[in-house]
């Protein structure tokens, strides 16, 4: 039996708060994944390897393709998908998550697999899908039910052990 099998879920107002952490967090992660990006897709323009379309700098270049665009953005979301992913499977939780108390996981306590992360972040909207708690009083969101998995709330003594894990 897991330790957090029986923990309560967790209510909307906290995980909202955890939005806006987390949000905060994912900008960051898409910035830093846009500029990795940036920095490949400029050494293969500037050395001949994609076509500069007639343009002198590699962010011309990639301003002025519609394909260049949106590889570009899929890129940095998918940066940005595994980033969270990578947390929910490792530990079930993100930062925002940890100071908020609450945690991802399967029903019976255990963690998330790689497979449910992605489900739960494609579905989840940004996010936004947890305003489906105000209906259906189960404390269970949409992207919880598609992934099969719950967000709880853990008590202080419980988040504290979880950072000394």
């Amino acid at each position: 039996m897991h330790p957090h099998a029986n923990a309560p879920r967790a209510p909307l107002k906290r995980r909202l708060a955890t939005l806006v952490y987390d949000g905060l967090v994912g900008l960051a992660v898409y910035m830093a994944v846009g500029a990795l990006f940036f920095a490949i897709f400029g050494g293969l323009v500037s050395n001949g390897i994609l076509p500069d379309l007639g343009h002198e700098h590699a962010i011309d270049t990639l301003q002025a393709s519609p394909v260049y665009t949106i590889i570009n953005e899929l890129f940095k979301l998918a940066g940005v998908l595994l980033f969270f992913c990578y947390f929910w499977q490792k530990s079930g939780q993100t930062l925002g998550m940890r100071a908020w108390r609450i945690k991802v996981q399967n029903i019976d306590g255990s963690l998330i697999s790689w497979r449910q992360g992605i489900i739960r972040a494609i579905t989840s909207c940004f996010g936004l899908m947890n305003i489906t708690l105000l209906f259906g009083g189960t404390q269970v969101a949409l992207h919880d039910t598609w992934s099969r998995s719950e967000v709880v709330e853990l008590t202080l003594e419980q988040n504290r052990a979880r950072l000394g894990e």
